[in-house]
């Protein structure tokens, strides 16, 4: 492996470097987006005595007696690390860690606007899954909680799960549980808008990736039943020999309540809601097959799989992922609040109990507001994150996670 610092820079083109200088997306990130700042003073040396040597030999010595006291007298009690690999960038796919650096330092500065916690960007120069486990193990002391951005799938499973059977501190893939949390609170609006029932309702969820089975999971364990995926090659479904583990287990879950198979056209006649993850264009005549008081979400980046305009044609709620349309799916939503609650009771993990009480808590902020373009509220919204984050740790408590 070549090491970067004996890579050339390649000096590019006097007319790029101008306008990037005007740019103004490339002005607000021009040396990075955030910093590290002191919560001390250090005007003198008396205060230097107490920050540094030799008063910091007392709290460590005290922390090597009881460990425990550890998260109270470091940063790490509200400190979490975003970390990827650079393999599935929202919307940019495997681009590497360095060009995946300016994601994670904003998903770190969302981190403190929306709840107060400092997260720490970490880009891993590998793709190896055992690498990257042992690697996070081996940092986690520094740190409260692992929030995983952007890691490719399938590994991206294999990796959160092992993570959260080594570590005493919350593990959360963002990309998977993150969407879900949101796209399930926004789905129990529209459903209570068009008064269709959890046990009835046929859904098709468009992508069997990281978010596709994290939602589909969460959408099962909040109690909805018909539920068929699909993947390029149609249905999730037991009789398919081409899936990964997975799927496999999805369609175990899936397949015998549905009962259906086959192309996205065949499942989308008649089917009450469609949840896009995965990209592509779904053809009018497929999305007017659709039952009537449809709903759409359509969750790809940059461009929906429905259109919103097509979408309202046949639908009656519609969602995306876009912040220029209503009813914007955004994990900014969820991973803030969450951290939070976990973080308030120090929890070893995110339970699957805390990730459904997030989602209720969600939706709940609008019921009484609730309308076809308002499903689901702002992120700039100041009731979202205190109100996430004080259901997320009642839910710990009530899972026996709280150590506090």
């Amino acid at each position: 492996m070549v090491a970067f610092d004996q890579i050339s820079p390649v000096d590019p083109a006097p007319d790029a470097r101008e306008g990037r200088a005007s740019d103004p997306v490339f002005v607000l990130h021009e040396g990075g987006k955030m910093e590290i700042a002191a919560t001390v003073a250090l005007n003198g040396p008396d205060e230097l005595s107490l920050a540094y040597t030799p008063g910091v030999a007392e709290v460590c010595t005290a922390i090597a007696e009881d460990p425990s006291i550890y998260p109270d007298y470091t940063w790490t009690a509200n400190t979490v690390a975003v970390i990827t690999d650079g393999t599935a960038v929202l919307g940019l796919g495997d681009i590497g860690p360095r060009a995946a650096m300016p994601v994670m330092e904003g998903k770190a500065v969302l981190f403190k606007q929306f709840a107060g916690i400092d997260g720490i960007p970490i880009c891993l120069d590998t793709t190896d899954t055992e690498e990257i486990i042992e690697t996070i193990i081996r940092m986690a002391p520094s740190f409260g909680g692992i929030n995983l951005e952007d890691i490719s799938a399938p590994r991206c499973f294999e990796i959160e799960e092992r993570l959260k059977q080594a570590l005493d501190i919350p593990v959360f893939h963002d990309d998977q549980h993150g969407t879900a949390v949101v796209t399930l609170a926004a789905l129990e609006n529209a459903m209570k808008l068009t008064g269709k029932y959890h046990d009835t309702v046929r859904i098709v969820v468009s992508g069997a990736g990281a978010a596709g089975v994290a939602v589909t999971r969460i959408l099962l364990a909040a109690g909805y039943r018909d539920i068929a995926v699909l993947d390029r090659s149609g249905v999730l479904h037991r009789d398919r020999a081409d899936m990964n583990a997975s799927k496999r287990s999805l369609a175990a879950d899936t397949a015998d309540t549905t009962g259906r198979w086959g192309s996205l056209a065949a499942v989308m006649e008649g089917a009450d809601v469609y949840i896009g993850l995965s990209g592509g264009s779904v053809p009018e005549d497929v999305v007017a097959s659709m039952a009537d008081e449809a709903i759409i979400f359509g969750l790809a980046n940059p461009t929906p799989e429905v259109h919103p305009d097509l979408a309202h044609k046949y639908a009656r709620v519609v969602a995306t992922g876009r912040s220029d349309f209503p009813n914007q799916i955004n994990n900014v939503l969820a991973f803030p609040g969450i951290f939070r609650g976990a973080f308030d009771v120090r929890a070893t993990a995110i339970t699957e109990g805390m990730k459904l009480a997030a989602a209720q808590a969600l939706a709940a902020i609008v019921s009484d507001e609730l309308r076809e373009d308002y499903i689901i509220p702002s992120p700039f919204d100041p009731r979202v994150g205190p109100t996430v984050a004080a259901a997320v740790a009642e839910a710990a408590r009530r899972d026996g996670v709280a150590r506090r």
